[in-house]
């Protein structure tokens, strides 16, 4: 059951962050303001990721639901508190030098605040799931798991404007927004044994 949790926070989280592609010259006020960014993004997205693997570990059927709902909640936690750096990363590195750069700030800053705040309303959910009634705890997770896929939609459309063109191009070549892929983290990708 909790792989499909950490299957839907691995086709959402990280993929939002890090650019991929690879890029030509561009001017040095965007190769500045990219690594302004990607330096103070790449805690972040290391945070993200130990918060996905340490979803993933507990994925296993025979986890019990307390110990589930301890991790999840953590990694709600620390998943809220990397979206919010992420937003004072894009914020803190002003407008991108480009045309209409300040309102993609605004709404890139905006969006992944809005994730923030989703997660810690995701960390009370599951603070708030029945662990002695096995049925209950699944279907608390399955409405979980519905509302992560639907974040997933939303923190792919956050920065995608801001990753597009030169400012995309740039921030590729910036180590700290380059990342191993989502799906790193553990080998329990193999039989899909769901608790039901």
């Amino acid at each position: 059951m909790n792989k499909k949790l950490a299957l839907a926070l691995c086709g959402s989280a990280i993929m939002a962050v890090t650019a991929t592609g690879c890029g030509d010259d561009t001017g040095e006020q965007i190769q500045s303001w990219a690594q302004n960014v990607c330096d103070e993004v790449a805690p972040q997205v290391e945070k993200i990721q130990n918060a996905n693997n340490a979803i993933a570990e507990v994925g296993d059927a025979d986890t019990p639901p307390a110990e589930v709902q301890k991790v999840d909640s953590q990694a709600f936690q620390d998943l809220s508190e990397a979206y919010g750096g992420l937003a004072g990363a894009v914020d803190g590195a002003g407008d991108p030098p480009v045309e209409n750069g300040a309102e993609l700030r605004e709404n890139a800053a905006e969006e992944l605040n809005d994730i923030s705040t989703t997660y810690t309303g995701l960390k009370k959910r599951m603070d708030g799931l029945d662990t002695k009634d096995q049925n209950a705890f699944a279907d608390g997770l399955n409405g979980i798991v519905e509302e992560l896929h639907q974040l997933g939609d939303s923190s792919q459309e956050a920065l995608s404007e801001l990753q597009a063109g030169e400012l995309g191009q740039a921030m590729a070549e910036q180590e700290g927004c380059q990342s191993k892929p989502a799906g790193t983290g553990g080998g329990d990708d193999g039989a899909s044994g769901d608790a039901d």
